[in-house]
């Protein structure tokens, strides 16, 4: 038996109960103290079930993470044929209903400054336009490599038409 400060402490302490420590007395502790003998720490297993839900929940989520980013750039490349078609429409109307200055080099960029004609890895590109005196077709290639074109017929008929490449999920019925 030990005996401190004048209290007897027997030398073996039944086993502790929940949030007490074996042969110490919690009256006479300090509040630091105390936490510490009461704080506990998660198991290993309940540390490994944790991470593993997180990786089932991650391999869940990332692919789908991953197309919205291709989807995105092939959305660039529609807005941008959009906007050489109703740029071509207006180059038209300034000459006389002829569609032949949509063919020459930079006319579409000349009167529409936000379109992108340069070939670029980091954004949507006006890859094509050709023009003849009532018909047109204007072109973009999206960083995924899809490319979608506006063709206006003779007939005054709008077609819209893409072309996936392999790895791409863009464009998989031929229109948009």
């Amino acid at each position: 038996m030990l005996i401190r400060d004048g209290v007897a402490f027997p030398s073996y302490a039944p086993p502790a109960l929940k949030g007490q420590a074996r042969g110490v007395d919690r009256a006479r502790m300090t509040a630091p103290r105390r936490l510490l003998i009461d704080q506990r720490g998660f198991t290993l297993i309940e540390l490994l079930v944790v991470i593993l839900i997180i990786g089932i929940l991650a391999a869940i989520a990332i692919p789908s993470f991953l197309s919205q980013k291709s989807k995105a750039t092939d959305a660039q490349a529609k807005e941008l044929a959009r906007t050489a078609q109703t740029t071509a429409e207006t180059i038209a109307t300034d000459n006389g209903g002829s569609y032949v200055k949509v063919g020459t080099a930079g006319e579409l960029k000349a009167y529409e400054p936000s379109i992108v004609t340069a070939v670029s890895t980091k954004e949507a590109y006006l890859s094509g336009a050709e023009g003849t005196a009532t018909a047109y077709k204007v072109t973009a290639t999206s960083t995924s490599g899809d490319t979608f074109s506006i063709t206006r017929s003779a007939e005054a008929v709008i077609t819209r038409t893409c072309t996936q490449v392999a790895a791409s999920k863009g464009c998989p019925s031929g229109s948009w």
